[in-house]
């Protein structure tokens, strides 16, 4: 064991799965694209006040998870530990109330939070994420469901489950929070630890407790639908119509609350099929009130976040078992002599000049190596140049994974010579 370690709940991404993450990125690139989002970043490090103001102090991150430190100049600061909050205090600062609505934004990076590690859940995550600002009515809320199910249907994540809720405006939620309490009280000796935090601090979080999710008391708790009025009522029938409309299957599912307090109306969350609600790769929801919160004038506003380990793990579990295919090199050169090193070095930067993806070879190794080598690399040509084919201007053009005989071709024209080679195929 290496006495340096990288530290507990961080990792790296080695060379082997730095292609599909690849795979991923660009997929959170073209998909936003098509719906007209466009890009924003934030710092890392944000003041603690706008994390704290928008997920509530006595939240899971706000009380538990927040990398916070005060700064050499005394400023108290702390490490991002979601999206929403920086890019709704970036359109506060910047004045993005002015600029044409409704306004669509997408970001991707990491996030910090002290939290237990497990299997897709680490202390720096990676996530994807969309807000749209200033549409409240329910279409938008369908319009981003859509571009969250587009972006895993993207990558071949055309299976998960769509789970819906409504938990209304704050003044619903008040009443229900009322009588939530009331029936989780007489319980209160025989539920987690957690569990009685919650309940005098956050006790919708009590719904969603992994450790009491069977505990008679969650199972028969009051649903919040049951105290929506009728705008609420209304929001949430035309969101399920505009996502039949647009051929979205979904179950309603009135467990899901959602952890931070900036959540209004419907809040949803994408799972794979029967993973009993443990296992959701993303959710979002509608938070019509962060952007006033964060100083801003009252602004609807709809956005997810998805994590991108967790869509690693159901890729390679469900989409690429057997690894991402690799993409081929198109040329691998082989060195050899005195002279040949040289030569193909050359050659490999021409060749990448016009496009060809290529790899040079290990100058000192035998032709036998090399080639082995090469095909491990999945290469379509070798590129043969040694003292001998210096002296002629030529070099052995040689096909490993793709038809066709070895040819001879002047150095010069060795990318012209592939090209009619791979026109061929």
């Amino acid at each position: 064991m290496a006495d340096v370690q990288a530290p507990r709940g961080m990792h790296d991404v080695l060379p082997e799965d730095a292609a599909l993450w690849q795979f991923i990125r660009e997929a959170a690139r073209r998909v936003p694209a098509r719906f007209d989002y466009h890009e924003i970043a934030t710092p890392l490090v944000e003041n603690e006040r706008v994390f704290l103001r928008a997920v509530g102090e006595d939240s899971d991150i706000g009380s538990k998870e927040l990398y916070a430190f005060d700064d050499r100049g005394g400023d108290r600061l702390a490490l991002r530990p979601e999206g929403t909050a920086g890019v709704v205090r970036a359109y506060v600062e910047h004045g993005m109330a002015s600029r044409p609505h409704p306004l669509r934004l997408w970001y991707l990076g990491p996030f910090f939070r002290y939290d237990r590690p497990q299997a897709g859940r680490y202390r720096q995550l990676n996530q994807f994420g969309v807000e749209l600002f200033g549409d409240p009515t329910p279409a938008a809320d369908a319009e981003v469901m859509d571009l969250q199910r587009s972006f895993y249907e993207e990558m071949g994540l055309d299976d998960l489950t769509l789970r819906i809720n409504s938990i209304g405006t704050p003044e619903t939620r008040a009443r229900y929070i009322e009588d939530l309490t009331a029936h989780f009280r007489p319980h209160v000796d025989t539920l987690s630890a957690d569990s009685r935090r919650r309940l005098e601090t956050n006790v919708l979080r009590i719904l969603d407790s992994k450790e009491d999710a069977e505990h008679d008391a969650v199972r028969n708790a009051p649903e919040i639908l049951d105290y929506l009025d009728d705008d609420d009522r209304a929001h949430f029938d035309a969101v399920r119509a505009y996502l039949e409309a647009l051929g979205i299957a979904y179950t309603v599912d009135p467990r899901i609350v959602r952890g931070l307090d900036y959540y209004t109306r419907t809040v949803w969350e994408f799972e794979p099929a029967e993973a009993g609600g443990q296992s959701t790769v993303g959710g979002g929801g509608r938070y019509d009130g962060l952007v006033e919160m964060l100083g801003g004038q009252p602004t609807p506003a709809v956005g997810f976040g998805t994590g991108i380990e967790r869509i690693v793990i159901n890729l390679k579990e469900r989409v690429f078992a057997d690894g991402l295919p690799a993409e081929p090199v198109d040329v691998v050169t082989i060195p050899l002599g005195e002279q040949g090193p040289a030569a193909a070095l050359k050659a490999a930067s021409q060749l990448r000049e016009v496009g060809l993806k290529v790899r040079n070879g290990t100058p000192g190794r035998s032709m036998k190596a090399q080639l082995r080598n090469a095909n491990r690399a999945n290469a379509l040509y070798a590129l043969i140049i040694g003292d001998g084919e210096v002296a002629s201007g030529t070099a052995q053009l040689k096909p490993l994974n793709a038809r066709g005989d070895q040819l001879t071709v002047p150095l010069d024209d060795v990318a012209t010579a592939i090209h009619e080679a791979q026109a061929r195929q």
